[in-house]
């Protein structure tokens, strides 16, 4: 069958648009013609063994990487050519792997870390103070709304557990994401509970009206959460199908390559 893009069911207007994603470095086709489309409050996961593709498409979709060919448009508006940090802005936050957090740093800190809040406004910001109780208390507050329990939000995150920087992680993301959230691998290396901690998190998101890109190699975790599943292989996608009990087979056996291109 030929591969046809899918809207969120909880919203009409793709927050996300990929249409035909192409990169190579060098002889290697990491991205070969992918299209898919990312609704708003839409949990979608992106499934493959390592070197399907995966990393390098949210790295496209997040500025790391600039596209060969193809588009990615946001909320209407072209980000192809844009790069991570302008991206960022547009409203688009990834939480890869290693977190990207600094361990001698509290929570707050890491929040704001390059987005510090400092006054008085009227003097060059070089001159200006740190206001952390106002980012201590900004934080605090998100914390809650997202219903993440941190023991003290002082101390640095080195002393936290594993469940609790991927959460200050994820948390710091979605301070400054309208629109999308992109999570590579959110309960590798996490025990059982942490990674139920995490999943709710990712439920919040969903339930807040915010897009996520979900990479993952469990796939109980990803029928847990995700509302439609993309499997790449070798650069392409494969397969597209809501992540389920009775889809089980079908999506391990497009990751292997033992079916033909579907959509369901």
């Amino acid at each position: 069958m030929t591969a046809t893009s899918s809207t969120s069911p909880t919203s009409p207007t793709p927050v996300l648009q990929v249409r035909d994603a192409a990169k190579r470095f060098g002889a290697v086709r990491a991205l070969d013609g992918v299209s898919f489309d990312v609704g708003r409050g839409e949990v979608v996961a992106l499934l493959g063994d390592n070197g399907a593709g995966k990393s390098t498409l949210i790295k496209a979709i997040s500025g790391v990487h600039r596209l060969d060919a193809g588009s990615v448009v946001l909320d209407g508006v072209d980000i192809t050519a844009a790069g991570a940090m302008a991206v960022r802005a547009h409203g688009v936050e990834t939480v890869y792997q290693d977190l990207a957090l600094f361990d001698n740093l509290d929570p707050a800190a890491n929040f704001f870390a390059g987005r510090e809040l400092a006054g008085p406004s009227r003097l060059p910001r070089a001159l200006r103070l740190m206001r952390h109780r106002q980012m201590t208390d900004r934080t605090r507050e998100l914390l809650d709304r997202l219903q993440v329990s941190l023991p003290d939000l002082d101390a640095p995150v080195a002393l936290m557990s594993g469940g609790q920087r991927q959460a200050v992680a994820v948390a710091r993301a979605v301070a400054f994401s309208s629109k999308l959230v992109i999570l590579d691998e959110p309960t590798a290396a996490l025990g059982l509970r942490e990674s139920a901690r995490v999943l709710d998190l990712v439920r919040r998101l969903k339930d807040d009206g915010v897009a996520v890109i979900l990479i993952s190699h469990s796939m109980d975790q990803v029928m847990a959460v995700a509302d439609r599943a993309i499997v790449l292989r070798r650069g392409r996608s494969v397969g597209e199908t809501a992540p389920t009990a009775d889809n089980h087979e079908r999506l391990v056996a497009w990751i292997v390559g033992a079916a033909g291109h579907q959509t369901i």
